[in-house]
C-alpha cells in the first residue's frame, strides 16, 4: 500500500513537508502516528524558527482540518506545550 503524501494534508505546504522529511516523517501516516507534539519536537531540533503556527499547522494536518478551525481548548493545550518546548530549547544564561 502506497503511503499518502504529506502535502495532501491541510496546512502542509512544500517547505514544511520537506522539513518533516528531514526528521524522518515522510508520509501522512508517519505524521499521524507521531502526533503533532512529537513531530514538532523533531522539527524544533533542526529548525530554530519553529513557531506556534507550525505546531497548529501540524495539529490541523493530523486532524484533517485547517489549523484556524482547531478547537480553542486544543489551541490552549498546544500553546502550553509550545512554551515548555521553547523554554527547554533556550540556551542557559
Amino acid at each position: 500500500m502506497k503511503k499518502s503524501e504529506l502535502a495532501n494534508l491541510p496546512n502542509l505546504g512544500k517547505t514544511l513537508s520537506e522539513k518533516l522529511n528531514l526528521v524522518g516523517i515522510e508520509s501522512a501516516e508517519d505524521l499521524i502516528a507521531a502526533g503533532s507534539e512529537n513531530a514538532f519536537i523533531k522539527l524544533a531540533t533542526v529548525d530554530q524558527s519553529a513557531c506556534i503556527n507550525m505546531l497548529y499547522a501540524l495539529e490541523g494536518a493530523v486532524q484533517g482540518i485547517r489549523w484556524h478551525d482547531l478547537d480553542k481548548l486544543r489551541k490552549t493545550e498546544l500553546n502550553e506545550f509550545f512554551k515548555i518546548v521553547k523554554t527547554k530549547q533556550s540556551p542557559a544564561k
